[in-house]
């Protein structure tokens, strides 16, 4: 007898199905003549990506598509994007109300919890002033802490025709850029079908559907941030420990590669083995910080103690610290810090360099 068969739930098949479907949601109905306008606010490090391989999906893969209608802060990187695209992928938006009377699904990935609030604070202003009548989607891509959600959602029911759907997504920019985010997905069922269908492949490779509570999915990606950040403390804490121990953290970093070979141990732990801490092409350290409080504030809240996540926050801000000091005296290698130089701290706490392992004591073999 096959005991392994006989043990296999007899659902299997659909467990499986689950996972490997990268879109659990059916397409929804054909519209009808009325082309989608989509709107998307936030071109920073994650928000330019998206919006670049999301118009650039919609230009060569669905005839018909209008340009879609991007703002910024600050206008250049809007104006970037429609030089590199041109005209028939990108509009630049003159305001935030001009996106929220404009368009039927308006995505937003922006920096921090204060800047989101104030930005939907204005569309729902904006299609309440301007009474507008037709359906609208409104999908926030940021890390928000999942309070928020509930206040977004709160806001902006409150105006007839109007969904909201939370969306995080997990990778770097650097993913971001090959289309290969993961997404989560939690809100109302028909505009999460809507929205799955227009970003994936698009902008993700796979969607994660966590229900109609649109707190889940920040909830989410706070847990899986977390993760992130335990990883990267351990990384760090065993690459300053191989320094001092006199076996290099050359060698760990081949260790991680054979016996733990995930992405994200391998980037990061590269990152740290060379010293490679500029923020601006990776995770800037304010907004590690900024995920990390939210993080300690959810598992305070729920009584659940995270030590490995506070002690990753303590060396980021020993490596925000550090890297003020240098800028203040003029001789910081990066203008911001990317995530991973949360190594610096624990390499200050065992008397080495923060940012420079080529001070620490060269591995000499031995015979």
């Amino acid at each position: 007898m096959d005991h392994g068969a006989q043990a296999r739930p007899a659902h299997a098949h659909l467990l499986h199905a689950q996972q490997t479907d990268p879109n659990p949601f059916s397409r929804p109905t054909t519209p009808g003549h009325h082309a989608l306008q989509i709107g998307f606010c936030g071109l920073g490090a994650m928000g330019y990506p998206m919006a670049l391989n999301l118009a650039k999906w919609r230009a060569q893969h669905v005839p018909g598509s209008l340009p879609i209608l991007v703002w910024n802060r600050t206008k250049e990187k809007g104006q970037n994007l429609l030089k590199e695209l041109g005209e028939e992928a990108i509009t630049v938006a003159e305001s935030l109300e001009q996106v929220a009377s404009e368009c039927d699904i308006v995505f937003t990935n922006l920096s921090n919890d204060e800047v989101v609030r104030g930005v939907y604070q204005t569309f729902a202003k904006a299609i309440h002033d301007r009474k507008t009548t037709s359906n609208k989607i409104f999908v926030e891509t940021s890390t928000i802490y999942p309070t928020l959600a509930a206040e977004l959602d709160t806001l902006l029911s409150n105006v007839p025709h109007t969904h909201f759907v939370t969306s995080p997504v997990f990778g770097p920019p650097a993913v971001a850029a090959t289309a290969q985010l993961l997404v989560v997905m939690s809100g109302d069922y028909r505009s999460k079908k809507e929205v799955a269908h227009i970003i994936i492949p698009a902008v993700g490779r796979k969607v994660l559907d966590l229900g109609g509570n649109v707190e889940k999915a920040p909830t989410f990606k706070l847990i899986g941030n977390s993760m992130i950040l335990g990883s990267l403390e351990l990384l760090a804490e065993v690459q300053t420990l191989s320094e001092k121990a006199g076996i290099g953290a050359g060698l760990v970093q081949q260790l991680i590669k054979e016996v733990l070979p995930a992405p994200p141990l391998i980037s990061y732990g590269d990152k740290m083995l060379h010293d490679h801490f500029d923020g601006s092409k990776g995770f800037a350290i304010d907004g590690g910080l900024k995920d990390s409080q939210h993080i300690r504030k959810l598992a305070t809240e729920l009584d659940s103690p995270m030590p490995a996540l506070d002690a990753a926050h303590q060396h980021m801000l020993t490596a925000r610290a550090l890297h003020a000091n240098q800028a203040r005296r003029g001789n910081a290698h990066f203008e911001v810090l990317d995530w991973s130089s949360l190594v610096a701290g624990t390499r200050a706490a065992a008397g080495l360099d923060g940012f420079d392992s080529n001070k620490h004591s060269k591995v000499v073999p031995e015979d």
